[in-house]
Order: structure tokens, then sequence, then C-alpha cells
């Protein structure tokens, strides 16, 4: 099935719920105006539909291959990424100063949906190169930003996020890969990194690694960590390529999906299968902070792995829509002799429902999140940048977790909506499950997400961020009373403000129950921690789809197919999806008493 790009819901959320017209305003973007960032969205659809998405399949089928201590990647994909970087996609949000376009982050979040529905697999290259430009802009020194960001923007080369070794997962106090400080200033490296997306590949001249390390005199524990810029190849004064670096590829590991995708052992100081003189690398910024460095580039992977949990969903969504309306089966329950399509069965459209209002309620949060980024990062005001910033940085781990937790539910659901031949391979559906697998995994599991959310992003304000969200929608559930009150919609608005009004009372409850206990009884909070993020995603998931219900009413569209589907998915949402809330809100309550029975089994 051919992907489309969602182009009017991305525009519908870009100017009624992501406050397009204040991003546009922001003196960063002043030059801009929306029909100009409407041209780039067309572009961007033209050229994934196009260009990409057609490679989608073959990257499954047809799998970076190791030969030798070399990568060939799936046919197609070189010529497809000469493509992407000439378009200028990869310089999407970058700063002008280094050969970056400097659009906004509400733009290049939407662009980077559109390119991971097109092919996961791919997008994965310049998502890790995105990270490494971030990493280096912001702790980079001077020669180092001048030297590396420029053609890692053009696309002569790519970078990667070197964090795990076999010994050192989630932990990386166990981290062992260590760094020699050599006479001229640099470092050499030796040791083993594993799960390297594109750790090697021949689709660009040069990888620049970024690399965890520990110097001889580090202190232990994470504290003990700094970060190296370590080329595959080493480059020389006047910015060519020189020598071989020594770090290589030892194999490649088979994965349950992203196939495309060369996932890499790498061998620091190997010598290609020999002792090795060890890696020459390069420090940022000052030894022993190198993890605060690195979560530069990891808080930006995980808006982007969430934004990767939206594309799943749209594709598996679009798939199962297709074979819903031209699949022939059965009857309707009271309806007419069949057989027809089965997205005229009830317990079908379910599942279609499903899949649509978690796509289109993880879309407009992560949105929203990127038009806040762009507040924090450029407008004129002190105050406003402030919470713009803590309102983003609250969300990074909602939209990350739910997101990509949401996205394993859609493409299942999109099997089932295939029925039997949504287990085979040939219609494509199950590629998009085992994708969708990865998402809550990697770039810090839903478990991470949630420990940092309850404990950094909830507690360390006292709630302050999280209420305050609380309080914005509770003028949402204000706005639907009086809307509920007569019009086309009043009974779709009146069920949604119900809902979506238990919600939020759910949601306030969590957080307030979190408050009060997580420093008696911080093993029966964090039992709760998954749940209290989930209950976040979903809460703002309706709340923007209530808001949605509201801009669609107010403006009068509701005859409009799109609005039409626009109405129906967020009623659906309030009826079905919203009292998840209240399920989670009663289980973060009962953390205690079942984290005591918990260690009971498995901590004897």
């Amino acid at each position: 099935m051919t992907y489309q790009a969602p182009i009017e819901d991305i525009r519908f959320v870009f100017t009624e719920l992501a406050d397009l017209e204040g991003v546009l305003s922001l003196p960063a973007h002043e030059d801009l105006d929306a029909e100009t960032i409407d041209a780039v969205l067309q572009e961007n659809a033209r050229f994934v539909e196009e260009v990409v998405a057609p490679l989608n399949r073959v990257g499954d089928l047809q799998p970076a291959r190791w030969e030798d201590g070399r990568v060939r990647t799936t046919p197609g994909f070189k010529e497809a990424f000469q493509e992407f970087t000439q378009g200028g996609w990869q310089g999407l949000q970058h700063d002008p100063q280094w050969g970056g376009q400097g659009l906004p982050r509400l733009l290049s979040a939407a662009a980077s949906e559109t390119l991971n529905a097109a092919n996961l697999s791919f997008a994965l290259c310049p998502l890790l190169t995105d990270g490494v430009i971030e990493a280096l802009s912001t702790a980079g020194t001077q020669e180092q930003r001048e030297r590396f960001i420029p053609p890692l923007l053009e696309g002569r080369w790519t970078g990667t996020m070197n964090l795990t070794e076999p010994q050192a997962g989630s932990d990386l106090a166990l981290l062992s890969t260590r760094a020699q400080r050599q006479e001229d200033g640099s470092y050499r490296l030796y040791g083993q990194k594993i799960f390297i997306t594109f750790g090697e590949h021949d689709m660009a001249e040069n990888i620049i690694h970024l690399v965890l390390a520990r110097t001889p005199d580090a202190p232990k524990g994470v504290k003990g960590i700094s970060l190296f810029i370590v080329p595959k190849f080493l480059v020389n004064d006047d910015g060519s390529v020189g020598a071989r670096n020594d770090v290589w590829c030892a194999s490649l590991e088979h994965k349950l999906g992203i196939h495309g995708s060369p996932t890499a052992v790498l061998l620091y100081g190997a010598g290609n299968g020999e002792v090795g003189e060890g890696a020459i690398g390069y420090l940022v910024g000052e030894e022993n902070r190198g993890l605060e460095y690195m979560f530069i580039m990891m808080n930006a992977a995980r808006y982007a792995v969430g934004m990767q949990g939206v594309a799943l969903s749209e594709r598996a969504l679009q798939q199962a829509e297709a074979y819903a309306a031209e699949r022939l089966q059965g009857q309707t329950p009271g309806g007419s002799a069949g057989p027809v399509s089965i997205n005229q069965h009830p317990d079908v459209q379910r599942m279609l429902l499903t899949m649509r209002a978690l796509t289109e309620g993880t879309r407009a949060t992560a949105l929203y999140a990127a038009g806040l980024a762009d507040k924090a990062n450029g407008h004129p005001d002190e105050a406003e940048r402030a919470r713009s910033k803590a309102a983003y940085e609250y969300l990074v781990p909602v939209v990350k977790a739910f997101s990509t937790e949401a996205a394993v539910e859609v493409t299942s659901l999109g099997v089932q909506v295939h029925g039997g031949m949504g287990y085979i391979e040939e219609t494509g559906a199950a590629q998009l499950y085992r994708d969708a697998r990865i998402l809550p995994i990697y770039e810090g599991t839903t478990a991470i997400q949630a420990n940092d959310f309850l404990s950094r992003k909830v507690s360390r304000d006292g709630g302050g961020v999280a209420l305050a969200m609380a309080a914005q929608m509770r003028q949402t559930i204000a706005e639907l009373g009086v809307a509920s009150a007569s019009g086309e919609h009043a009974e779709a608005l009146a069920l949604i403000r119900q809902r979506l009004d238990s919600a939020v009372s759910a949601y306030e409850e969590a957080v307030t129950h979190v408050l009060q206990n997580v420093r008696q009884d911080p093993r029966g909070v964090f039992m709760g921690s998954v749940p209290l993020l989930m209950l976040a995603g979903v809460v703002h998931g309706g709340w923007h789809l209530a808001r949605a219900a509201l801009a669609v009413c107010r403006r009068g569209q509701g005859a409009e197919e799109f609005y039409r589907r626009k109405i129906s998915t967020a009623v659906f949402y309030a009826a079905h999806l919203l009292p998840r809330a209240s399920a989670w809100r009663d289980g973060i309550v009962a953390g205690g008493i079942s984290a005591d029975y918990a260690a009971s089994l498995y901590e004897e």
C-alpha cells in the first residue's frame, strides 16, 4: 500500500493546536509565513512518498549486510540519502551559521514524522546525525563545530551515538571503554560498543561517532564518564578525509525489525582484528561531564523517537483503513445481506477508530510540544522562554513513551484488522508491527522515561508544571461546557467534556498521590511510574482532541469530510480511551501494597 503524508491533519494541528501563528511571530522566524511552511510540507510529502517510501519493503527483505568489516546498505538507500541531503532536509532545523536552514522545530518535527512513516530504517541515519549536530552545537568548541557540523549538514558525513556496552545497557555506571590522554591533546580509545545504529555503512564518506568513555583517573560511576568525537576517518587540517581510524565494525545484529538499519558492534582500538594503537578521539567539553553532554543528544533523540511512534501509527492506520475498505466479509448486525466491506462491522470500526484516535492524539501532543520548543529557544520574553522550556521538557518523556507504546498497540491492531493476512508478511502489516516494537526500548525504555518523568518532571518542582497543565485542561473543559449548551454537536461536546473532566481529575489525583508519598514510600510510588506516564499521555491526547473538536465547531466546518472525521475521532477518544485514565490512577494509588507483595516474590 502506498504511503501518503497526512498533510491535512498536520496543517490543522499547526494552526489550531500548536500555535503556528505564535511560532512565526518569534524573531527568528519573522521572515516566514504560513504559505512557505505549507510549501515545505508539500515538497517534503513529494520526496518521502516518491523516493523513500518505496524502499521500506526493500529494506525489510534486503537488509544491510556485513562483509569483511564493511557494511553494504539496502539497495537504493545510498541514492535516496543523497537526494535527502541535497534537498536540504538534514539542515531543516539547524543553525544557518553552519549551513542549516533555521526553520522552526514545529516544521522539522512534522517532516520527521513523514520521513519515518515512509521508511523508519532509513530515517534512523539522519535522526542520529541530528543528535550529533545538537550536541556539538551546544558543548563543542568553535573549532569542533567548524570542522564537523557543516559536513554533517551536507550529508557528506553522518553521526552516531555510542553508549551501550555488553555489560552496560541502561546502567552507564558499568561503562568500561577507556580513553588514554596523548601528548598532543587527543585521546586513544579502547573498548567495545554495541547496538550502534548506522555505526558502519556506505552512504557517506565519513562517520562521526560520539563515544562515552573513562579516562584513567576518572571517578567511579556515571560521574567519571567523558564524551569524545571519534571519526571513522581522521580529518585533515583542510577538512578533507584522511587516514582510517582504529574503530571497526565487528558484526551486525540480526533483529526483529528495522532490518534496513545496520545495527553495529564497534571495536575501538582493535586494529581490525589485531591489537591496535587505539582509536583517536577528541574530548568534547570537560572531562567527566560526558553524560551531561550526551543527554543533549539523547533528549533530542527521545523526542525524535516519539515522532517515530506517531509515524508508524499513521502508516499502520492508512494500511488498515485501505484494506478494511476493500475486504468483503460477512454481514453487519441488523444490516443487509453480505458480503460487505469489513469496515462496516462495528468491531472493525472500533479497531480503526482506536488506531486513528491514538495516532491523532499522539501527533497533536508531539507537535504541541515542538511549538513549545520553538518558544523556549526564541521567545523575546524571558519568563515565557522559561515557562515554555519547562513545559517542553515535561512533555519529552510523554511524547517518547506514550507515542511509542501507542505505536505498538496501533500496529498490532493493524495486523488484527487484516486478520490472517496480517500475519502473512506480504501485506506489510507485520513489518510495521515488528518495526514498532523497538520504539519503547531504544533511546531509554518506557520505564526509564517514567522514572525521569516521576522524579524530575513531576516531583522536583512539586508538581508545578503538571498541575499548571491540568489547569489549562480545565479551561478547555469550561469552554466545552459553554459550547455543549446548544448547536449541532452539543451532545458530542457534552460527552467529551464529561470524560475529559473525569480524566483530568484522575491525572490531578495521581500527581497529588505521588507528591505526598514519594519520600516515605518510594518503592510503592515507583511501582506506578509507568502508569503515571501512560495516564499523562492519554490525558494530553484527549485534551488536544477536545480542543480540536472545539475548533471545528467554532468554525462551523463540521459538515466537511475531514472535520466530520475529526469530530468523530474526538468523540471516540473520549468514550473509549479517556476512561483508561481512571484505571491507571487506581493502580498508582494502590502501588504501595502491590509493591510489597511484588517484593515478596522477587526479592527473597
